[in-house]
């Protein structure tokens, strides 16, 4: 195991990956920190941005249930191709435009992680759909936000490639069907991951969810699924 492999294995043992039905105990923080002093608010304060429905739910059960274990946490919206940023308590630090997979998919292809680039089929250069805890670290060339370091599934800066995928184009468009060009990775404006991205991951790790594209979302984070389905429940015998 290589130093940054070692650091990220530890930075992912530090954050206790307790079973999502204990997450409702806010002072069992992810990051190892001190106990809120405050209760935790019931939904997620966005200041106004606009998002999608599914993310703002997401958003939602994450404070309302402690899934964040009071972490920082990322919410990625594949199908608008948006990246949400808030700290611990659900307060939005920041929101941008992102580039993701080439494919439409919510998993990663077998071992991916382990492959030459230029054996990753554009069919299997997916951006994969679900929870994972996200730590800062380092590639060949800068530092990232590692989010699955064994499918080397990272969130960095935008990388200029090859010329013909005009990334900083794609970010700049408020079309989401044409931000779809990396291998999987998370591109987002550098501005943005320098500002807003790596102060709230700086000295601490946290959450990172990828909402699906094709499956339902309740099939991806089960413990929402549940929670919505309590929620239908209750509303109905009203």
């Amino acid at each position: 195991m290589d130093d940054a492999a070692r650091r990220f294995a530890m930075a992912v043992a530090a954050l206790c990956l307790t079973p999502l039905t204990a997450a409702a105990d806010p002072s069992a923080s992810l990051a190892g920190g001190p106990p809120a002093a405050a209760p935790l608010p019931a939904h997620a304060r966005f200041k106004g941005e606009a998002a999608s429905g599914d993310t703002m739910r997401v958003a939602d059960w994450v404070i309302a249930a402690g899934d964040n274990h009071g972490a920082p946490f990322i919410i990625i919206d594949k199908v608008g191709a948006e990246a949400f940023v808030f700290d611990g308590q659900g307060l939005l630090l920041g929101a941008a435009p992102v580039l993701l997979g080439l494919a439409r998919g919510d998993d990663s292809a077998p071992g991916i992680g382990s492959r030459k680039l230029a054996t990753i089929r554009p069919e299997e250069r997916t951006t994969p759909a679900g929870r994972f805890v996200a730590g800062l670290g380092h590639d060949f060339e800068q530092d990232i936000l590692w989010i699955d370091y064994g499918a080397a599934l990272s969130l960095h800066r935008v990388i200029k490639g090859d010329p013909r995928d005009h990334r900083a184009w794609r970010l700049a468009t408020a079309d989401p069907s044409v931000r779809r060009i990396s291998y999987g990775c998370v591109n987002v404006p550098a501005a943005f991951y320098e500002t807003v991205v790596h102060p709230a991951f700086t000295g601490t790790s946290g959450v990172v969810y990828i909402l699906p594209e094709v499956k339902p979302v309740g099939d991806v984070f089960p413990e929402y699924g549940l929670a919505a389905k309590s929620a239908e429940g209750s509303s109905a015998a009203r």
